[in-house]
This record gives C-alpha cells, sequence and structure tokens, in this order.
C-alpha cells in the first residue's frame, strides 16, 4: 500500500473522527476530487487531491474523481485525459473509475424542477447585466425581479420550454427564490440553470440549458454520498447556498454531506491560477501545458518530480485554514531527498573545455570503478573510461585566477574524481585568444583508491573522456518569476527570461547509452536531471534539470 501519513492530524481529520464518533454517515468517509475540465492541474490541485485521496485510504474510505463538466464551452476530451493521468499518478492505489457531473444533468433536472414545485425557484426574463444591478452591494441590499412572483405553472412551462430550446441563450434563466436582502450575495436569488447551446463532450447536443456550479457541486455530491466535501477557502460565501439546496430537496435531506474549506497553496515565484497559464500556453511563452517550467502536475512529472515527493510535500506543507505563501524551496528539499537514495550519480560536463594528458599513452584506455550511489552502496558499481583526452568544465579552469580558487590554472595540481592527480603545463588558445585546450601531465602514482598520501591537493574535477563520452542537450530550468512583485495584472512582465536555458554541446558519460527516458541522475555537481521524452525524437540525449543539489530549507 502506498505509504501515507497516518499519523498526523489536521483539523477536518479532527471533524471526520467526531462524526464518526457520534455515529453520522455510519462511520463511512467518502471523499471527491471534482476538478472542471478546462485546463490542466497545478501543484494546488495536487494539495486537494492528496489531501482528499490519503482522507479516504487513512479512513477506510472511498475517493472518487469527478469532472465538474457544467460548462461545455471551456471543456476538452485533452483536459480529461491529462487529469486522469495526473490523478493516477498521484493516487496509484486509486481504482481508476471515473465520475462525471453530466451523468445526472436529469438529476440535477428534475431537483430545480422540485424547487420550482415548492415555490423556490423562478424563471425570470433580466439580462445579466440587468441581474447584476438588482444584485445590490456588500453594503446595500438587492431589489427584486418583476418576474420573481410568478406561478408556479408559468415558471414549470417556461422551464420545460427552456429545456425544448424555445427561447435564446440568454434569453430566460431559473434563480433560486431565497433572499434579495441577505448579506451573502451568493444568498441573493442565485442563477441555477442557464440556457447555452454548446457541444458537450459527454452528453453531445441533448441539452440546451447547463446547471451552474453552486447548484449542481451539492447534487453531485450526495448523488455520490460523499460524506464530507473538502473545498478551498474561497468556497466558504457559498456553504450557504450548497447547504440550502440539499436542505430543500427531500431526497438529500438525510445525512446531507458536510462542506469544509481549507486554506489553498500558493507557491513562492510561481503563477499558479489556471486562467494565467492557459494564457502563457496560448501565447506560446511556454513549450505546452507540460513545459517543465510550468506549474502544473504534469510539468512536475516532465521536469523529474516524483509522485513520492510531491505527496511528501503535500504532507508537509499540512492543512490549516490560514491562507499563506508556502516556499517553493520546501518542494525542491522534498524531490531531493526523495532522490538523494534513488538516483544514479553520474558525471556530466555542460561546457566542455579539452584536456589532453601528454604523458597517458596515446590509444590506451582504462576502466576506472565508482560508486553508483556513494549513499547507497547496495546499487553497486560503474565503470568508467579514462584516457589520454578528456573534457572538464570550462568554469573549472582560469588562466589568471583570485585567491582561494583551488581548481585548474597554469603550474596548479587537481584530482580528477575516481581518476588521478593532473597539473595544468601548457594553455592553447585560438586566434581569437580563446582557450580552447588545456596540456596537462598526470601522476600515475595517485590512483583513486591507491592510498597516496605523500602530497594533497583542494581542488577535484569531475570529467568524462573524451573519445568515449556521449553528446547531449541539457535543459537548466528556473523559477517562472524573478521575484515576488507580481500579480494577475502584471505577470508577463515578471516572467523570468533565464527560466529556460538550453545547452547543446554537452559530454556525458557513455554508460548512460543505456538510460531510458525518464530515467533519473545526478550529475556531480550540477543537480537531479530526467531523460526527456524529446531524447525519443533528437540525435542527442536531451536532459531536464529536476533541481539544484544547494537547498535553502531546513525542516523545523
Amino acid at each position: 500500500m502506498t505509504e501515507i501519513n497516518s499519523e498526523s492530524s489536521n483539523f477536518i481529520q479532527k471533524i471526520i473522527d467526531n462524526d464518526n464518533k457520534e455515529g453520522i454517515y455510519d462511520n463511512r468517509v467518502h471523499t471527491r476530487f471534482p476538478p472542471e475540465p478546462n485546463g490542466y492541474l497545478h501543484i494546488g490541485h495536487a494539495k486537494s487531491i492528496c489531501l482528499n485521496y490519503s482522507l479516504a485510504m487513512n479512513n477506510k474510505g472511498i475517493f472518487n474523481l469527478r469532472f465538474d463538466d457544467t460548462n461545455p464551452v471551456k471543456e476538452d476530451d485533452k483536459y480529461i485525459k491529462a487529469i486522469i493521468e495526473d490523478v493516477k499518478w498521484l493516487c496509484p492505489e486509486w481504482n481508476g473509475e471515473v465520475f462525471y457531473a453530466s451523468n445526472y444533468f436529469e438529476t440535477m433536472y428534475e431537483c430545480a424542477e422540485e424547487l420550482i414545485e415548492k415555490g423556490l425557484a423562478y424563471v425570470d426574463d433580466l439580462t445579466s447585466d440587468e441581474m447584476r444591478e438588482y444584485r445590490g452591494t456588500l453594503t446595500e441590499p438587492g431589489k427584486e425581479s418583476p418576474y420573481r412572483d410568478r406561478s408556479v405553472d408559468v415558471n414549470l412551462e417556461l422551464f420545460r420550454n427552456m429545456r425544448n430550446g424555445e427561447y435564446k441563450d440568454g434569453e430566460k434563466a431559473l434563480r433560486a427564490k431565497i433572499d434579495m436582502a441577505s448579506p451573502n450575495l451568493n444568498m441573493r436569488d442565485p442563477v441555477i440553470y442557464r440556457i447555452l447551446r454548446a457541444y458537450h463532450h459527454n452528453t453531445g447536443d441533448s441539452w440546451c440549458i447547463y446547471p451552474m456550479y453552486d447548484f449542481a457541486h451539492p447534487i453531485q455530491d450526495a448523488v455520490e454520498r460523499i460524506t464530507h466535501s473538502i473545498c478551498t477557502l474561497e468556497f466558504e460565501d457559498h456553504r450557504p447556498l450548497y447547504d440550502w439546496v440539499l436542505a430543500n430537496i427531500d431526497r438529500f435531506k438525510v445525512q446531507a454531506p458536510k462542506q469544509i474549506e481549507f486554506a489553498k497553496l500558493f507557491l513562492s515565484k510561481t503563477m499558479m491560477g489556471k486562467r494565467y497559464l492557459k494564457q502563457l500556453v496560448d501565447e506560446n511563452y511556454v513549450d505546452g501545458w507540460d513545459d517543465p517550467r510550468m506549474p502544473t502536475i504534469s510539468g512536475y512529472r516532465r521536469r523529474g518530480y516524483t509522485s513520492e515527493s510531491i505527496r511528501k510535500f503535500c504532507d508537509d506543507i499540512g492543512v490549516s485554514k490560514a491562507q499563506s505563501v508556502v516556499d517553493i524551496s520546501m518542494l525542491e528539499h522534498s524531490i531531493r531527498e526523495d532522490l538523494r537514495m534513488k538516483a544514479p550519480r553520474t558525471m556530466a560536463v555542460l561546457d566542455p573545455l579539452k584536456i589532453v594528458i601528454t604523458n597517458y599513452p596515446e590509444g590506451e584506455v582504462e576502466y576506472l570503478d565508482a560508486d553508483v550511489n556513494p549513499e547507497n552502496p547496495e546499487m553497486g558499481k560503474r565503470s568508467i573510461p579514462f584516457s589520454r583526452e578528456i573534457y572538464v568544465e570550462r568554469e573549472d579552469f582560469m588562466e589568471v585566477p583570485p585567491k582561494k580558487f583551488f581548481r585548474l590554472f597554469p603550474g596548479n595540481e587537481v584530482r580528477l574524481r575516481h581518476a588521478y592527480f593532473v597539473k595544468c603545463n601548457e594553455v592553447v588558445k585560438d586566434e581569437n585568444g580563446e582557450v580552447v585546450e588545456l596540456r596537462c601531465t598526470y601522476d600515475p602514482e595517485t590512483k583513486s583508491g591507491s592510498g597516496f598520501t605523500e602530497r594533497k591537493v583542494k581542488g577535484t574535477l569531475h570529467w568524462v573522456s573524451a573519445n568515449y563520452a556521449l553528446d547531449a542537450e541539457v535543459r537548466l530550468y528556473d523559477y517562472m518569476m524573478e521575484d515576488e512583485d507580481f500579480d494577475k495584472t502584471n505577470f508577463l512582465e515578471k516572467l523570468n527570461p533565464m527560466s529556460k536555458v538550453t545547452l547543446e554541446n554537452c559530454k556525458i558519460e557513455p554508460n548512460m547509452s543505456e538510460a531510458l527516458t525518464g530515467d533519473r541522475f545526478q550529475f556531480l555537481r550540477h543537480g537531479y536531471f530526467i531523460i526527456d521524452k524529446n531524447t525519443e525524437e533528437s540525435e542527442k540525449i536531451v536532459f531536464n534539470r529536476i533541481v539544484s543539489l544547494k537547498s535553502s530549507w531546513k525542516k523545523k
């Protein structure tokens, strides 16, 4: 079974514990995640998925994935497929059963007629602009529609005519009859059905009227026998309407679901709103919904995050009523900790500078042993070819170094990791004065593991054999936003221009030739990387940087 932190408690679990103690819902726990299929899910949705899923699993209950597909104008099958894939990835023990609000359209219609028959709903002819005008403000009560007192028979006839397509879009709407003077604007006769001629992915052209979310949501929960309907805080003001709908429909009065709100996730240096992420995709600021810079679940998956790390992150940040911004370094800490013992180590040179070891025999090659993961000896050893010509990082050499620069410079000696000491003797430049090659000598007595102790060096460099290295493209990803000074009005101006840097002439160890798309590695000194799906279309292996090695966050 997937490991879920069952020891941690939060205010929602305490509500469930109390309900079980009192025998409410017959000790059942049934949760759901109800996304709209109008975009890809982001890390904020991951928190909601993990919360609903873990509450169900920890209480031996049931978890539903249910699409709130009540607005066909914005919905698309591609989003449904992507969301199902995301939930499967995050919840490996989920049974895969999918529910749709649209499967209950007939039930919702019957519930609407019941409200009409009880005098609790009416068909209104006001335009949307007029409704806003009549609605009032937070300090002034609204005005009742002149159509509010139509008889039950007239309202039933008009509503049935709406269903039969006898009116234009927007010409009429069905509204709940509650209280136009309510201090809660959501209770001022909200619209519960509108006329909308649009093809629906599930029901086709069967309907030309569609329920509004606030009406559909409680009915969906009740039909599926959800016990605890867990929402984010923006739905707190909608809870009275949720309860009103269930209280006034006879079939749902017994053990109606309970709506509970929690604080949604905001992540530092990250734009989260789905509509704004869609804008980034539509206007080609990113390379699609699964661009590794995107905070979508598919983006994090492609970037190389594991489902375990996302679940651990969601567990670590906890659940509360207080809204706050979570430091993105917490998320990065989760993936580093998850990969630390799992990821094989390898050497990769991202900006190659050639070294010729002049006293090493030409044409000779030897194979050096190295741990696959020194923190996990059970992963065994790997073999690295060493030869006369190698590559090191260009930044590891300076012709005129500052103080405390312990890497390569003329006359200095360093250790090549897993290999030998080498000393820089000569610098070769091109006609533009750029360094293109270093001539060095090695000391065969200093082989790694030989026990050589006669002298020490302060610098250790990673490297790859020039003759055996593989070519690679490496994409270095950084935060999408440059700083925290952004909002929905200016976020495009605040995008980080260095959020993606592509290096096309990288060199990696030859054992990577057997690696597959999706495999993760730690590049020594550089961070954790994953083989991107673009590798299948490229002549080179393509890597995405998951995260750097350094962390600024410490668990308290």
